[in-house]
């Protein structure tokens, strides 16, 4: 079972970047699904959740910024980030989130540079 995410790069403040998480060997469209960074020497921080059925979370940091959604299968998920800022650089990670025991899939983590 593996998270593929994809979409990272660099961008200038004030760019945007859609960061992408698609499953393979299994389906996910039935968890709540949720979109990490960290940032060297930080900690590694919830970005934004969410729902199997739709309802989202954002970090206060991210909120108006960024959108998290799901595809059409519901079994890919995306995170649009817009108006980005330098401390949105980090390595960003999607995750599972299995009923009981937390976020027990991750994918690989994808870079985010912006650049000032």
């Amino acid at each position: 079972v593996q998270l593929q995410a994809s979409g990272g790069g660099l961008v200038q403040a004030g760019g945007s970047l859609r960061l992408s998480c698609a499953p393979s060997g299994r389906t996910f469209s039935s968890y709540a699904m949720g979109w990490f960074r960290q940032a060297p020497g930080k900690e590694r921080e919830l970005v934004a959740r969410i729902s199997s059925g739709g309802s989202t979370y954002y970090a206060d940091s991210v909120k108006g910024r960024f959108t998290i959604s799901r595809g059409n299968t519901k079994n890919t998920v995306y995170l649009q980030m817009n108006s980005l800022v330098p401390e949105d650089t980090a390595i960003y990670y999607c995750a599972a989130n299995v009923a009981g025991s937390g976020y027990a899939y991750w994918g690989q983590g994808t870079q985010v540079t912006v650049s000032s």
